[in-house]
């Protein structure tokens, strides 16, 4: 557990804490929700102030918001911004050794797909809310990062193809709900309904990604079939949630048209539908290339009437233009990887990665794309970019 120190006059006598504090050695003092009493340890805090979680804090957020954009103006590269802590503040972790985070999201991409191709009645649930949960706490307190190992990770072949898709999908339909206000229930049962949606045709998705041909009749009745079957599956499997199975049957029938009218079930539906979609489009297979961001925004804006559709509209305002993940070209002709949404869709924090003349940087260079030098001129596919990225140099440790 990472604990920041936070400042005696961050704290006042009488607050009811939106975190909760610990002491230097990570023993709970105070938990969130209660209120700060004048106490002794009330009046201890008042003195020499506490540890607490960074993402617990909005105080710590707000200024290393600052200090990211201060830097950022500077020119300074990824790792100077992401090593910085804001006056005020001092980080300490414990000795224990951890996991490193690339390491940690692989693992989870595993256990994954472990999950969809060996469904086990005797531990299914269990597996499932352990990788659900994990995916729900990445988004909770790293969505951008989050997003930018999927998105780009989408883009860079097909292993895998069903986890990785259904953990995408998970993610687009949590932040495009978000952005259509619903609650935190719907949102669960949501994000359930994502990564579940494609169980009775896991296998079948990995094949057909990796191969040349198209679908055979028998594979496309398969695939037609699959929220029925994939519904009745996760039945037998121990899910009990009628709503969270209606979602998954429904998921492939739900048509254009304004959500107000329809029912909850056939709303869900149609949010993971667009979601879907977008995914698919970010991710190549064997017999086509992956599109890029902006193309893939295209295909989910406008219907299947071509109107412009109400869920896909929320989905890019949600996520961006160009989403965390996506490759971009800049008008000063250098390439990059959006980093991390800005104040608009269509201005994102960069990470330089290609300078003007084609070389690349040593380290990624932020770039801040509401200058106009810096704007974003082109959005690009996976496979215009000829270079290894180096995701440990973008994301934390």
């Amino acid at each position: 557990m990472e604990l920041i120190h936070l400042p005696p006059q961050a704290l006042r006598l009488g607050q009811v804490l939106d975190y909760s504090i610990y002491d230097a050695e990570g023993k709970l003092l105070l938990a969130r929700g209660q209120v700060l009493r004048n106490s002794p340890l009330g009046q201890t805090l008042m003195l020499q102030g506490g540890w607490v979680q960074p993402h617990e804090t909005k105080d710590y957020q707000r200024a290393v918001a600052h200090q990211a954009d201060t830097l950022m103006h500077q020119g300074a590269t990824l790792g100077a911004i992401a090593n910085a802590r804001p006056a005020g503040f001092r980080a300490e972790r414990d000795s224990k050794p951890t996991v490193s985070n690339l390491a940690a999201w692989a693992d989870l991409q595993l256990r994954a797909h472990a999950l969809l191709r060996e469904p086990r009645a005797e531990d299914f649930l269990q597996r499932f809310d352990l990788v659900l949960q994990e995916l729900q706490t990445r988004l909770l307190n790293q969505s951008d990062e989050t997003l930018l190992l999927l998105i780009f990770e989408a883009g860079q072949g097909f292993e895998h193809y069903s986890a990785r898709h259904g953990l995408l999908t998970l993610a687009l339909a949590d932040q495009c709900a978000r952005q259509l206000g619903w609650a935190d229930d719907l949102r669960q049962v949501l994000a359930q309904a994502a990564l579940s949606m494609n169980i009775a045709i896991s296998t079948l998705q990995d094949r057909l990604a990796s191969q040349s041909d198209k679908p055979g009749e028998m594979h496309r009745r398969e695939l037609a079939a699959h929220g029925d079957r994939g519904a009745e599956l996760l039945r037998a499997l121990g899910v009990q949630d009628s709503l969270w199975l209606q979602v998954v049957r429904l998921h492939h029938e739900a048509g254009p048209g304004p959500l107000s009218s329809r029912s909850m079930p056939d709303q869900m539906a149609r949010v993971l539908c667009r979601a879907d979609i977008y995914g698919a489009r970010l991710s190549p297979r064997r017999s086509r290339k992956a599109l890029s961001a902006a193309a893939a925004a295209r295909a989910v804006y406008l219907d299947e009437l071509g109107q412009p559709d109400e869920v896909g509209a929320a989905l890019i305002k949600a996520i961006g233009l160009y989403p965390p993940g996506s490759l971009v070209r800049l008008a000063s002709g250098e390439v990059g990887i959006v980093h991390k949404r800005g104040h608009s869709a269509n201005e994102p924090v960069v990470a330089s990665l290609l300078g003007k003349s084609g070389a690349p940087w040593s380290e990624p260079v932020t770039r801040d794309t509401r200058l106009a030098a810096q704007a974003i001129s082109a959005s690009l596919a996976p496979h215009e970019l000829k270079l290894h990225v180096n995701l440990g140099k973008l994301v934390r440790p």
